[in-house]
C-alpha cells in the first residue's frame, strides 16, 4: 500500500472510530496544560516559535507540552524557556509510552494542514479534552475544532491562528520568530566579536535536498562579480569542502569557522548585510533576527507563498523549473543589486530621520 494510500486509509479509520460530531466547537474552560504537534525539521520548529511565546506572555503559568516526532526538532527546542517538557516520540519509545501516553492535556494542537500518518496516529493517541487541528476533509470527526486559513498563508501565521480559538491575537512584531538559546564555542565567540555589523554578506551553499543546490561555479561567479564586497560562507558539514575551496579562491571571501549549532548560525547571521540562501531554514532564522535575505527558489508558488521570508527585506529569484541550480548567475545578481540598494535608501531615511 503506498503511503498516501495508507495515510487516507487511518484518517477515514480514525474519523469512524473519534467521530467527533462537530469540528467547530469553541474551546471552553481553564487552560492549565496544552501539548503541541511540532514539526520535523528545523525550519518548522522556528516557524512555530511565535505561537510558543505568545502562549506564554499570555498564560504564564500554561504547561505547554512539545511532541517532537524527530530528534532534530527536540534538540532545537531543549534550552526554549517557554516550554514545559519535550517529549520525543521515536528516540523514547519506552518514556513515551509510559509517562507522556497517560497524562491528560487540556488542549492539543496538530500543527500539520496535510495529512501525516505519525500526526494522525499521535492526535488519537495522546489524550486531551479539546483537540485543534486545521480545515482538511481527511480531518473532519477526529478534532474538537479545525481552523480554516488559506493554503498559502504563511506558515508562522498558520500555527499563531491557534490563537483565536482562545480569544487572541497576534500581529507585527509579535509573529517574529526566534532562535532558542544555545552555548556557542569560545572561537565562534572570538570570531563573532572580530566582525562588524553589515560588513560580510553571507553565502548559505546548503540545501535540504538535491533539486534546492545552487552550483560551486554559480556561487563562484556570483563572488567574482561583486569582488568589491565582503563575503562569508556558510555550509553544513557535508558541504565545508566547497566552502573551504571558496575561501581559497577568492580574496573577497573571509575564511569562517565552523558553525556548531544553529544558534551559532543565528548570531552569525545577526551581523550581516544580507543573507543569500536557497530555501532552507537559514531563511527563517534571517526573519528571526531582520536580515535582508535572498531567497533561491523552484517553481513552487505555494512553497515560497507558505515558507518565503517573513517580516525582513528580502528578495526571491525563482527558478524556471523544479531545480535551484537552473537559476542564472546574472537573475541572483540583479536582486543582490536592488537589495543592496534598497537597504542603503532605508539607512539614509534612518539617518534623515533617526526618531522613527
Amino acid at each position: 500500500m503506498k503511503k498516501s494510500s495508507f495515510r487516507i486509509f487511518l484518517a477515514r479509520a480514525l474519523q469512524q472510530i473519534i467521530n467527533e460530531k462537530d469540528s467547530n466547537q469553541r474551546f471552553t474552560g481553564e487552560l492549565n496544560s496544552i501539548v503541541i504537534l511540532s514539526g520535523e525539521k528545523i525550519g518548522d520548529s522556528i516557524l512555530l516559535t511565535p505561537l510558543l511565546r505568545n502562549l506564554r506572555h499570555h498564560f504564564p503559568k500554561l504547561e505547554i507540552h512539545l511532541l517532537c516526532i524527530t530528534h532534530t526538532s527536540a534538540e532545537f527546542f531543549k534550552n526554549d524557556p517557554h516550554i514545559t517538557a519535550i517529549h520525543e516520540v521515536k528516540k523514547n519509545i519506552l518514556t513515551y509510552c509510559i509517562k507522556t501516553l497517560p497524562k491528560k492535556f487540556d488542549l492539543l494542537f496538530n500543527t500539520k494542514d496535510g495529512l501525516s500518518t505519525n500526526f494522525l496516529l499521535q492526535t488519537a493517541l495522546l489524550r486531551a479534552r479539546f483537540k485543534v487541528g486545521h480545515q482538511h476533509p481527511y480531518h473532519e470527526r477526529i478534532f474538537s475544532h479545525l481552523i480554516a486559513v488559506d493554503m498559502n498563508t504563511k506558515m508562522v501565521m498558520k500555527h499563531c491562528s491557534l490563537l483565536p480559538v482562545l480569544s487572541l491575537t497576534a500581529t507585527g512584531e509579535e509573529t517574529r520568530p526566534y532562535l532558542p538559546p544555545a552555548p556557542i564555542s569560545e572561537k565562534m565567540a572570538s570570531f563573532i566579536a572580530s566582525i562588524k555589523e553589515g560588513q560580510f554578506i553571507g553565502l548559505n551553499i546548503s540545501a535540504g535536498g538535491a533539486s534546492r543546490y545552487w552550483t560551486e561555479q554559480k556561487w563562484s561567479d556570483l563572488i567574482t562579480t561583486f569582488h568589491t564586497h565582503q563575503f562569508i560562507i556558510f555550509a553544513s558539514p557535508g558541504d565545508r569542502g566547497i566552502k573551504e575551496r571558496l575561501e581559497q579562491a577568492h580574496n573577497n571571501v573571509t575564511i569562517s569557522p565552523p558553525t556548531a549549532n544553529i544558534y551559532e548560525v543565528g548570531m552569525l547571521v545577526n551581523k550581516l548585510r544580507l543573507l543569500i540562501s536557497p530555501d532552507t531554514s537559514l531563511v527563517h532564522i534571517a526573519s528571526c533576527y531582520k536580515t535582508p535575505v535572498i531567497a533561491l527558489f523552484p517553481d513552487a508558488p505555494v512553497e515560497y507563498a507558505r515558507f518565503g521570508p517573513y517580516l525582513t527585506e528580502h528578495e526571491l529569484v525563482i527558478s524556471p523549473n523544479m531545480q535551484v541550480c537552473d537559476i542564472e548567475v546574472k537573475a541572483v545578481a540583479i536582486a543582490l543589486k536592488k537589495l543592496l540598494s534598497t537597504i542603503a535608501q532605508n539607512q539614509s531615511a534612518k539617518t534623515l530621520n533617526p526618531a522613527k
